[in-house]
């Protein structure tokens, strides 16, 4: 017993201390987690989500890597309770609109409540507040977790419709997929003539965005889906999230950002193995950009986490020196389990423990000072 406990109080200490010891595990070295000294208060937020990403996704790319990854770099752990407002098991449009407004909704919905009325979004307040405000994502911009943030509608299948929706806003950034929704549309509507009538550089291809070094920027790395990263992607997604990042930072009074990983869940519907853990390597290495980003900046709260867990996926074997994994799926859909949440930087302790997802909406609101109207 006294063996046991001894136990429980070093698992304790290490999940509550601001800075461990490196370890090295079969000779190979893992990040060391700091709580990042600085402010006590941010005055940007990076909101980092890996879609169906749960433990064992993280775990898998984790031994694929030979037990090295970004994440380790957060020294502050959640969990978060993911359910929707009408059912146990979310989908990506409820499990967002959770993040962006604090309330509970029904699967499919866009950014309003459970009588499809709008509700106001952090990205919307951080605008109203006169912060920057951007999203990034490798699936299309219209995607559910990224319209979330942006948009009102009763179903995420109104790509349409929630296209219509950027231009009702002030965003200054947003990159992904989806031009094809703004550009040849069923009402024959060119969006993309209205975004730069709005003041917005419209940008295809990584190099056109990365050209661009000042102002509004309208990015699109796909006429729909990306591809995945495994079929020449490339770093879309770091090279997307630091572009908008360098673009925000330009507002002194600070800026609002979420960055979505977003393939790591359609590797788990697939049930493909190889596909979660490539979108996983490639959102944890754009987790490295941004750590390196706020370790320097010392005025940038990270968090990091999951709309849901995809698969039910488990690990059956593997060999870290080797980087192999043995996994199998329960399921091709979505689970109910808890996800993680892994914050870094000023502020950060606030996102310990475990909490419904609409508190993460709470958490970010109090970090900014940001007031619902």
């Amino acid at each position: 017993m006294r063996r046991l406990l001894m136990g429980i109080i070093v698992i304790g200490l290490i999940g509550t201390t601001s800075c461990m010891q490196e370890q090295e595990v079969q000779g190979v070295e893992t990040p060391e987690p700091v709580v990042h000294a600085g402010p006590k208060m941010p005055k940007n937020i990076i909101f980092m989500i890996g879609d169906g990403m749960g433990l064992t996704q993280i775990s898998a790319a984790l031994i694929a890597q030979r037990d090295a990854l970004n994440l380790e770099r957060c020294a502050v752990i959640g969990l978060i309770k993911t359910n929707s407002g009408d059912n146990l098991i979310t989908d990506s449009a409820a499990g967002a609109t959770a993040f962006s407004t604090g309330q509970k909704t029904y699967n499919g919905a866009i950014g309003v409540d459970m009588d499809t009325l709008p509700l106001t979004t952090i990205l919307e307040i951080a605008e109203q507040s006169g912060l920057a405000t951007g999203l990034v994502a490798t699936s299309s911009i219209t995607h559910a977790t990224p319209a979330s943030f942006i948009s009102h509608q009763k179903s995420r299948m109104m790509d349409e419709e929630i296209a219509m929706d950027f231009l009702k806003t002030d965003i200054d950034v947003f990159i992904g997929g989806g031009k094809k929704f703004f550009e040849r549309r069923t009402d024959n509507k060119n969006l993309l003539d209205q975004l730069k009538s709005n003041g917005y550089t419209v940008a295809t291809g990584l190099e056109e965005i990365n050209a661009v070094s000042t102002g509004k920027l309208a990015g699109f790395i796909a006429d729909e889906q990306p591809r995945k990263v495994t079929e020449g992607r490339g770093q879309a997604l770091a090279e997307s999230a630091m572009k908008a990042i360098e673009l925000l930072s330009m507002n002194e009074k600070g800026f609002f950002i979420m960055v979505e990983g977003s393939q790591i869940d359609w590797g788990g519907h697939a049930n493909d193995s190889e596909y979660i853990i490539s979108e996983m390597e490639d959102f944890d290495y754009t987790v490295g950009k941004v750590l390196d980003f706020a370790e320097a900046n010392r005025e940038t709260l990270v968090i990091i986490t999951a709309d849901h867990e995809t698969g039910g996926y488990g690990i059956v074997g593997g060999d870290i020196e080797a980087g192999t994994v043995e996994t199998r799926f329960l399921t091709a859909f979505h689970t109910a389990t808890m996800v993680p949440v892994f914050a870094y930087g000023p502020g950060a302790e606030a996102f310990a423990g475990t909490y419904h997802n609409t508190a993460i909406f709470n958490k970010m609101m109090a970090s900014l000072e940001l007031n619902a109207n």
